[in-house]
């Protein structure tokens, strides 16, 4: 069955997945960019290596038409290709039209399946009246006044944490203390019992590990995000019989019992929100906070100015720890109606990358962006988002726990000294395998 747009445009219906995907004839004819960053070997670069063609593309090319990813995780023979878009400000205004750039038919690169978008990824590939109604539910625990009231349980954490770390003279700092808060407050907020946490953890990685082949050690792509998932909904049902009877001070129990216009979430939507935030809520703590020590010991001279004066100048440099680490690479829309944008008509059917890291290396925007410069002001940096109603929902979360874990590392060792990270290689998360790292505590 088909619906049609326009002369140019229809929605096809795909009875196996029940979902509508809107197509148009004209994106086929397109002629792809000569910088090709589809590639493997493009996202197997870091920041500053990608940023090279990054740069020429937002001094002449900021909107590119480009081939269609490489390594996807379902393969589709019909894939066009992709809208890339580089430039701070264009980014800002795809975020921002939500009514036009749409995140119903999924967030990444590639067309996923619908149940994965389902069952994995909740109101992040939803748009409203949906994502509204699960958002809101959400919210309630990230709230300014609910992170004031964990700060106390964030800070004693990061205190332990660190001071477990310091015993030792050399760690791997992600292992020993990066991804340890982000997992024990994922748990805390969701009441995952203290068994299960490891095994949650383990999910969450493996749903981000698809383009990078050490993670992957040759299984298949889809086939490890879909069972990591079936993990999360797995200990979501057991968390969810448990509430019903015997409720707790958790976000579990919240959603449980939630009411949004005489409705409740079902098990599966439950679940989803959870798969979401195992994710979410993890990464971009742990790999921020590994990129930050490697370039406050690549930057002496940043670290003395924020040891100085710690607590007055901790949350301008979180600041420049989000931007510099620009974590999340990239999100795609979906168009759904025409739009000009910088120049270039956009199609219903039309995928739309934004490019977060480019956009944070913008020199529109912001001077010397390759520089570390913990000063500075203003920081508009787009490590969460461009706005919209997208906008990430756990951003003072990830502030706080930041903000504690460098307290404790000022306090406990602040001479550390961090060696060269093992990269991630995924073309949707710039994260850290492993850091060595020196402690050096003073005595």
């Amino acid at each position: 069955m088909t619906t049609s747009f326009d002369d140019d445009t229809e929605l096809s219906f795909d009875d196996d997945d029940q979902s509508i995907v809107p197509t148009n004839d004209v994106a086929a004819t397109r002629e792809y960019d000569d910088i090709n960053i589809s590639s493997d070997a493009f996202w197997a670069q870091d920041a500053p290596e990608r940023e090279i063609q990054f740069r020429e593309l937002r001094e002449k090319r900021p909107i590119s038409w480009q081939r269609p990813i490489e390594s996807a995780v379902v393969p589709d023979p019909d894939d066009p290709g992709f809208w890339a878009v580089v430039k701070h400000k264009d980014i800002v205004e795809v975020s921002q039209h939500n009514d036009v750039f749409v995140s119903g038919y999924g967030v990444m690169f590639d067309l996923l399946p619908p149940m994965f978008l389902e069952l994995g990824m909740s109101f992040l590939a939803m748009d409203n009246p949906q994502h509204d109604k699960i958002r809101k539910l959400v919210s309630a625990a990230f709230t300014p006044k609910q992170i004031r009231r964990i700060e106390g349980d964030i800070a004693m954490r990061a205190k332990r944490i660190v001071s477990a770390a310091a015993e030792k003279n050399t760690i791997d700092f992600v292992a020993d203390i990066a991804r340890h808060l982000p997992i024990e407050m994922f748990g805390d907020m969701f009441g995952i019992p203290d068994d299960l946490r490891d095994r949650a953890a383990h999910a969450a990685d493996e749903i981000v590990a698809w383009a990078d082949p050490a993670l992957l050690a040759g299984r298949d792509a889809a086939e490890v995000q879909l069972e990591a998932t079936a993990v999360v909904h797995e200990i979501a049902e057991q968390l969810i019989a448990e509430r019903r009877e015997n409720p707790a001070d958790d976000l579990i129990t919240a959603l449980v019992h939630a009411e949004v216009d005489g409705e409740h979430l079902t098990d599966e939507e439950i679940g989803a929100v959870m798969t979401l935030f195992s994710v979410a809520a993890t990464d971009t703590t742990r790999h921020t906070s590994s990129f930050a020590v490697k370039a406050l010991t690549d930057f002496p001279e940043q670290r003395a100015w924020l040891w100085e004066d710690f607590e007055g100048r901790i949350n301008m440099a979180i600041e420049e720890f989000l931007r510099y680490g620009s974590v999340v690479l990239n999100f795609r829309r979906t168009a759904i109606a025409e739009y000009e944008l910088g120049g270039h008509t956009i199609l219903p059917g039309d995928k739309v990358v934004m490019m977060y890291g480019s956009g944070n290396w913008d020199t529109e925007v912001f001077t010397d962006p390759e520089k570390f410069d913990l000063q500075r002001s203003p920081n508009p940096h787009i490590a969460f988002g461009g706005g919209g109603i997208h906008f990430c929902l756990g951003n003072q979360l990830a502030k706080s726990m930041l903000r504690s874990l460098f307290r404790e590392l000022h306090e406990q060792m602040p001479d550390f000294a961090a060696g060269e990270p093992t990269l991630m290689k995924t073309n949707f998360m710039r994260g850290v395998l492993s850091l060595p790292f020196t402690t050096n505590v003073r005595r």
